[in-house]
């Protein structure tokens, strides 16, 4: 359905319970806002202590475009071998 079709339909409405859509379609767009915030930071550190560590690919490389190219000659060798990504 698209928004058009949906606009005719709520034109079809009383202007009482147009207005009661309007007010709950704007009351959706506050939660979104409210639903985005980041936490505290407490909260931040709470949740990456939670979490298992994880292992960095080429860890050697501090550059981070000799770390780019050393992954695209790894993606075109698995590429050029056949291998699944998923291996």
């Amino acid at each position: 359905m698209t928004v058009a079709e949906i606009l005719h339909q709520a034109k079809a409405l009383s202007v009482e319970e147009r207005k009661e859509l309007a007010k709950l379609l704007i009351d959706t767009l506050d939660s979104d806002v409210e639903n985005r915030q980041s936490g505290t930071g407490a909260d931040i550190v709470a949740m990456l202590r939670a979490i298992d560590p994880i292992e960095f690919v080429d860890p050697h490389l501090d550059d981070p475009v000799e770390w780019v190219k050393a992954q695209r000659r790894k993606r075109a060798d698995r590429l050029r071998l056949g291998l699944d990504e998923a291996e």
